[in-house]
């Protein structure tokens, strides 16, 4: 390493107190006949920092607003034309030359952790802890899905509800309220990408019962770091994708952690699915998440297509001849596993599957046991430098410019982080104290376990084609209590936690191994408190690293079972 030059000491205001406290930071003393060299190369780094901290920032090209029909304005969704909370910002933009109409007149929400020009971005958090003088700093670029559906036709109505620092699978965390479900007020809808799956699901629901929810949307981005798109997906009772890691830029996207952040699509339909995915992927040329493993925009695959001629297949019953699906044994004994969950997905894979000509088989693979502690030991440690402190990943990186992440925390935000998602503040006390306790050697091995991991799931697909799994482990449950009120008080930091411990534990393993996996809608189940009301249960069909078109395939494979079998029973 070598210096870039010597700073005029008398410019600094850095004295031989602040080098010995960041001495004393890292454990020693800095002799006083060493103290003057060390604080004349600590002015130096320090003139550096603040030349560049003065200069004008830098708008990538490729991440400039795509041109719009009408002027970037947005507003504030009124409580009436947002029932269920799932729209955090509304707005209306289409670009004025579309290059293709591979999306045209569908309409999409944007999560609100992806950067969209024209608009805050407030990661589900409050404006205070977003910003000292409460103006919200508004996006100067688009990420790089968002140029991607402008530029296919979509239009965007605005951004979605997230959960508050993207950090629950449950949807009552967000700054502004729970989201509900469309399915069911006062129940979840899944987190983190809570509102793009209730905005989608609320179509359905309108489509099937005639229940207004205000403006909804056809199609819907979201995150998924841990289960984030499938969960909210399952618990929706629409079809929420994790595409291979690395196939979708995460660019523009608030991250949590680089080695597991996923952008997905979530939609009513398959089709839908298959289209967002095609729009949506490719290298960028900008995120470092990508590998050479890869495609290029031209390369990417064409899945609509892919899955249309699938399903044109000629010999209806046999749409699945030669597909092999495996039931993960040690998925279906997970903690907090119900009984109606696990029977349904075991009996509708089967029956479904094998209806279409598939062959279904038991496999093994022990170590998905392991696959949230690996999941956790590998990315909590420095998980909070990533979401709340901003940090790069040390690779080089575009982070979005008008998020300004607020550190240290202060009481102020404890208390307001602790009221709503206890779960964030446990991941900024985590950082700091597995730091102290643990070092980076045991994060190190962590992420060497993330390849065995990987190993071992490859393995078994050398047996089959697809693995299936339960997606979340319950139906929906009601909220945590948020507020005190007349009847007591607020739920407690565990009564908020508990009903989140294992929601994940089938989704998040695929997370750092990057295979690609898919929620399927697969049944209903009785709610917890009343058996005569039915929410959705939601199915994952997991395949190999880049092999997306043969989740869908397989998708399209149970579809197909469905109609046959319920066909069948009509007759």
């Amino acid at each position: 390493m070598s210096v870039a030059f010597l700073a005029d000491k008398t410019q600094s205001n850095i004295s031989v107190n602040d080098l010995q406290d960041a001495a004393s930071s890292l454990g020693f003393k800095i002799p006083e006949e060493d103290a003057e060299d060390y604080l004349v190369l600590l002015q130096s780094v320090e003139a550096i920092m603040r030349q560049v901290k003065s200069e004008d920032d830098y708008i990538h090209p490729a991440l400039s607003p795509v041109p719009t029909i009408n002027p970037r304005v947005y507003w504030e969704p009124e409580d009436v034309s947002n029932p269920l909370n799932a729209w955090r910002h509304r707005c209306e933009f289409a670009a004025a030359s579309p290059t293709t109409d591979l999306l045209r007149g569908k309409t999409i929400a944007i999560k609100d952790n992806i950067s969209l020009g024209g608009i805050p971005t407030t990661v589900g958090t409050f404006t205070e802890i977003l910003c000292k003088n409460g103006n919200l700093s508004i996006s100067p670029i688009d990420a790089s899905v968002v140029s991607r559906v402008l530029q296919a036709g979509a239009i965007i109505k605005g951004s979605s509800t997230c959960e508050n620092y993207c950090a629950s699978p449950l949807s009552y965390s967000a700054a502004s309220g729970p989201v509900h479900n469309a399915r069911m007020k006062g129940y979840t809808s899944g987190g983190s990408s809570s509102g793009s799956a209730t905005l989608v699901a609320a179509t359905t629901v309108h489509q099937e019962k005639g229940t207004s929810f205000g403006e909804t949307v056809d199609i819907a981005i979201g995150g998924d770091q841990a289960g984030s798109v499938r969960i909210p997906a399952s618990y929706s009772g629409i079809y929420g994708m994790k595409p291979t890691y690395g196939l979708i830029p995460y660019t523009g996207a608030v991250p949590l952690a680089p080695m597991i952040d996923h952008l997905g699509p979530l939609a009513a339909t398959l089709e839908d699915i298959a289209l967002l995915l095609q729009v949506m992927a490719g290298y960028d040329g900008i995120d470092p998440r990508m590998t050479p493993e890869s495609p290029l925009r031209h390369q990417v695959e064409d899945y609509p297509q892919i899955l249309a001629e699938f399903k044109n297949h000629k010999e209806v019953r046999r749409l699945g001849s030669g597909l092999k699906i495996g039931l993960l044994t040690e998925s279906f004994d997970i903690l907090g596993l119900s009984d109606e969950v696990r029977d349904t997905v075991r009996h509708s894979a089967r029956t479904y599957f094998e209806a279409a000509g598939a062959e279904v088989v038991e496999v093994s693979v022990p170590m998905h046991r392991q696959g949230t502690s690996i999941w956790t030991a590998s990315t909590r440690m420095s998980m909070s430098e990533w979401a709340c402190q901003g940090k790069t990943s040390g690779f080089l990186s575009f982070l979005p410019p008008h998020i300004q992440a607020r550190w240290p925390p202060d009481q102020r935000m404890y208390e307001l982080l602790t009221a709503t998602n206890p779960a964030a503040m446990n991941v900024m006390l985590s950082g700091p104290f597995l730091q102290k306790h643990f070092g980076p050697s045991v994060e190190a091995k962590a992420h060497r376990k993330v390849f065995e991991l990987r190993a071992a799931y490859d393995q078994v697909f050398t047996q089959v084609d697809i693995l299936v799994t339960p997606c979340a482990p319950t139906v929906a449950m009601p909220h945590p209590k948020m507020k005190a009120d007349a009847d007591g008080p607020s739920s407690s930091i565990m009564e908020k936690l508990s009903v989140a411990i294992g929601v994940t534990t089938n989704t998040a393993p695929f997370n750092v191994t990057g295979h690609p996996a898919l929620n399927v809608p697969c049944g209903f189940g009785s709610t917890l408190n009343d058996s005569r009301k039915q929410l959705p249960i939601g199915m994952q069909l997991v395949g190999r690293r880049w092999e997306d078109a043969m989740v869908l395939k397989a998708a399209t494979v149970f579809e197909r079972g469905r109609e046959l079998s319920h066909k069948v029973e009509i007759e």
